[in-house]
């Protein structure tokens, strides 16, 4: 047990350079932020020269996180079988025909949960 010390005091002085680093910003921030004076120009936000409105932002409809969703799942989907094709000929020679109802179990229930999808009405924008 004696002989482990030596082996953790570099990742011991390394967190505590780091949390004494984020402390000393941290105070630093604190003082030097209350010397200041603080007006009501300076607490708006910038915005390029223009005064900024006060209104809120536009609400997005949930049928928009609903396809970025789709999007996400099914490019995700070509990511997995883009290296997979490419490599085909190499697998299906030490694999055999095991890998093709591999990729058909994979792509089977992808496409059931974009059957899904559209038989839920995810795609359809006239609503």
């Amino acid at each position: 047990m004696d002989n482990q010390l030596p082996q953790y005091s570099a990742l011991l002085v390394h967190i505590v350079s780091g949390v004494g680093f984020a402390m000393t910003t941290w105070i630093g921030s604190l003082l030097l932020g209350r010397i200041g004076r603080r007006t009501g120009a300076k607490d708006v936000p910038y915005e390029c020269g223009m005064i900024p409105e006060a209104g809120s932002q536009p609400r997005f409809s949930v049928k928009f996180y609903l396809v970025a969703m789709l999007f996400i799942l099914f490019d995700i989907e070509i990511v997995f079988l883009y290296p997979w094709s490419v490599i085909y000929r190499e697998y299906l020679q030490q694999f055999g025909a095991h890998i093709l109802v591999v990729l058909a179990t994979f792509t089977a229930i992808l496409f059931a949960g974009y059957l899904y999808a559209i038989r839920k009405g995810a795609l359809d924008w006239s609503k």
